[in-house]
C-alpha cells in the first residue's frame, strides 16, 4: 500500500532550517581504559570541517549549547571559513575561532575535543577517520562513505581509539520517530510481512563538463582529496554538484536515504542480521553531464527471515506492513492503519529505545560522558549497508547476497570488488 501524500521537505527549506535535534542519559557507557584523551567534565571545544549549507546548520546546533565553543574552522572555500571565523568570533567577543585552509591542520590541534564534518560526501569518512586517530570525536553528515571498505573501516577505529561518534541522522532524536520504532519493537504490529522505504530523489540532470578557471577563493585541490582528478567546472563544487556527480556522492539514494534507513534498522532492532537485508536486485537511472549519480532506484530483496523489502524514490518514509496494521515513520510524522495504534503505551517492561530530543545536543552530551550516542557508528554501517549493496545491485545488474555477519557478499567475486574505492594520493585510508 502506497504512503500517504504529506508536505514535500526540501533538503535546502531543511538546511535553512538549521535542525539541531540533544539527549538524555545514553545506556552504554565506553569502558574508561579505552579512551584517549580525559572526557572534558564541563566546556567542550569544537572545530568544524565544512562550514557550507550543512555544516553551517550543524555548527549553529553545536555552538548554541551549553558550555561548547568553537575554536577553529575548516573550508576549501576562502570566503567561507574567513566569514564564519569572524561570525564566531563577533559572538564571543574576541579572536578566538581560527580558520583553515587545510583539515589536517586543524585536526593537529591538541585543544579541540570534538570536530564536526559536513563536506562532500567524499571527505566524510577520510577526514572523519584522521579526526578519530588524533583523539577527537567526531559527528559525521550523511551519507557515511562512498564504499563498503570505508565504513567498515570507520567503525573500527572508532572502536580502536576510544571515540564518540555520532552519525547526522537527526530523526533518530525525534520523539514520534522513536516511538513508531517503539511500536514496531514491541510487535503491535504482529508479524512484519513487508518493509518499505522511500527516499526524495529530485532528479536533478545535466550539470557543466566544460572546463573553466579555478576561482581565486577555492584550493580545488583541496576540495578534491581522495576523490578523482579532475577539470573545475561551474558546478562542480556547487551543492547539487556534491551531491549529484558520482566522484563524489551516490546521490540521494544515500544522501536522503539514510535518514529513513536509520529510522528502519531502529524499528527492527539495531542489529545487523534483523535489520539489513540479505538480498538486494534491481535497476538505477543515472544522470547525464556532471551529474551522473542516480536520480531513480527501484531495489528489491528480503531479510533473513524472508520478509520482502522495498527501496525507491518518494516522500521521506520507513513503512511496515504487519498482521495487525501498517506503520508509516517519516520526519513529517507518523501514521498508522488502524489509527488507534497511536494511542498504544509502551509499558515499563516493554523495549523502550533511547531518548533524545536534540541530535547535536545528545553528541555533545556524550562527549562529556563518554557514553554512546543515539546514532553510534554501528547503527551507521547498518544503514549505510543497504545503500551501498543497493549501489552493487544497480551496477551490476545481478541479485547480490549478503551475509551480514561476516559482512560479505557471497558467491560473486565481481560485485565483492566493488566494496573498495580506489582514492586519489596522498588520501588513502
Amino acid at each position: 500500500m502506497k504512503t500517504p501524500r504529506e508536505p514535500r521537505i526540501s533538503r535546502r527549506r531543511f538546511l535553512e532550517r538549521a535542525l539541531g535535534l540533544g539527549a538524555a542519559a545514553v545506556p552504554t557507557i565506553i569502558p574508561a581504559g579505552v579512551l584517549g584523551a580525559q572526557a572534558p567534565s564541563r566546556n567542550v571545544h569544537i572545530g568544524a570541517i565544512g562550514v557550507g549549507g550543512r555544516g553551517t546548520a550543524d555548527l549553529n546546533a553545536a555552538v548554541t549549547r551549553p558550555g561548547v565553543m568553537c575554536l577553529a574552522v575548516c573550508d576549501a572555500f576562502r570566503s567561507r571559513r574567513e566569514r564564519t571565523a569572524e561570525r564566531l568570533n563577533k559572538r564571543y567577543g574576541k579572536k578566538v575561532c581560527t580558520p583553515y585552509e587545510d583539515l589536517r591542520d586543524l585536526i593537529a590541534r591538541d585543544d579541540l575535543d570534538a570536530i564536526l564534518i559536513a563536506t562532500p560526501d567524499h571527505w566524510h569518512v577520510p577526514a572523519a577517520l584522521r579526526a578519530v586517530r588524533a583523539g577527537k570525536d567526531v559527528y559525521v553528515e550523511k551519507p557515511l562513505g562512498l564504499s563498503m571498505e570505508e565504513n567498515l573501516r570507520m567503525r573500527e577505529e572508532v572502536r580502536r581509539y576510544g571515540r564518540v561518534f555520532q552519525y547526522g541522522t537527526q530523526q533518530r532524536s525525534m520523539k514520534h520517530v522513536r516511538f513508531g520504532c517503539e511500536l514496531v519493537r514491541n510487535g503491535r504490529l504482529g508479524k512484519i510481512r513487508a518493509v518499505e522505504v522511500t527516499a526524495p530523489s529530485y532528479g536533478y540532470k545535466g550539470g557543466s563538463l566544460t572546463p573553466i578557471p579555478v576561482p581565486e577563493d577555492l584550493n580545488y585541490d583541496l576540495w578534491l582529496g581522495p576523490a578523482p582528478w579532475r577539470p573545475y567546472t561551474k558546478d562542480r563544487c556547487t551543492c547539487w554538484g556534491a551531491y549529484w556527480c558520482s566522484d563524489n556522492a551516490h546521490g540521494f539514494i544515500g544522501g536522503w536515504g539514510a535518514h529513513p534507513l536509520t529510522d528502519m534498522v531502529w524499528a527492527l532492532g539495531d542489529a545487523p542480521r534483523a535489520a539489513v537485508p540479505v538480498e538486494y536486485e534491481g535497476a538505477g537511472k543515472f544522470g547525464s553531464g556532471l551529474f551522473d549519480a542516480p536520480y531513480d532506484w527501484d531495489i528489491r530483496g528480503k531479510f533473513a527471515d524472508g520478509v520482502p523489502f522495498h527501496f525507491t524514490p518518494g516522500p521521506d518514509c520507513a513503512h511496515f506492513t504487519g498482521e495487525k496494521g501498517e506503520i508509516w515513520i517519516s520526519r513529517g510524522g507518523l501514521r498508522a492503519r488502524p489509527e488507534s495504534l497511536l494511542k498504544e503505551r509502551i509499558g515499563p517492561e516493554e523495549v523502550r529505545l533511547y531518548e533524545s530530543s536534540h541530535h547535536m545536543g545528545n553528541f555533545i552530551e556524550c562527549v562529556r560522558s563518554r557514553r554512546a550516542t543515539v546514532a553510534p557508528a554501528e547503527v551507521a554501517v547498518m544503514s549505510d549497508t543497504i545503500t551501498q549493496l543497493s549501489m552493487i545491485a544497480i551496477w551490476t545488474g545481478r541479485k547480490i547476497r549478503w551475509d551480514p555477519v561476516r559482512e560479505k557478499i557471497l558467491d560473486d567475486p565481481g560485485a565483492s570488488q566493488l566494496m573498495t574505492r580506489a582514492t586519489r594520493a596522498p588520501w588513502h585510508l
